[in-house]
């Protein structure tokens, strides 16, 4: 796998950070678990339950050696969100998150709970409009 990397980014890899001080590519001739600067979130971006799960295991990923503790989060967490927002499609793509986190493929979980997110902003714009209509 080959990643190009700007002046200033960071990549986080198998729990380090790394910063590049000019425009560079990496290539990774194994097996490796990283994330690039751009996917990262903020904990003050994680402001709705998918987000904080998101949050979550991206810590899982950037702290491998906290990684089963960080997991047990995890799983109350997303338990709590099936229990919020009851959705045929948000539990799907929980099922499916659950399975690669079991598996230790966190970055995969990642991209799964970030293609959430839409799903979520939608179930939220119907409830408020749900609540409106009721007042």
């Amino acid at each position: 796998m080959l990643v190009h990397l700007k002046r200033g980014e960071k990549l986080y890899v198998n729990g380090a950070v790394l910063r590049v001080d000019r425009r560079t590519s990496l290539e990774f001739l194994n097996d490796v678990s990283f994330l690039l600067e751009n996917h990262v979130m903020q904990v003050d971006e994680a402001n709705t339950p998918m987000r904080q799960l998101y949050f979550v295991v991206q810590t899982m990923l950037m702290d491998p050696a906290n990684a089963g503790m960080t997991a047990e989060l995890y799983k109350h967490l997303a338990h709590r969100v099936r229990q919020t927002i009851p959705s045929e499609d948000l539990n799907g793509f929980l099922d499916t998150a659950d399975q690669k986190i079991l598996d230790g493929r966190f970055f995969e979980a990642l991209k799964l709970i970030r293609n959430a997110f839409a799903i979520e902003a939608a179930l939220f714009v119907a409830d408020q409009g749900q609540k409106v209509e009721a007042a």
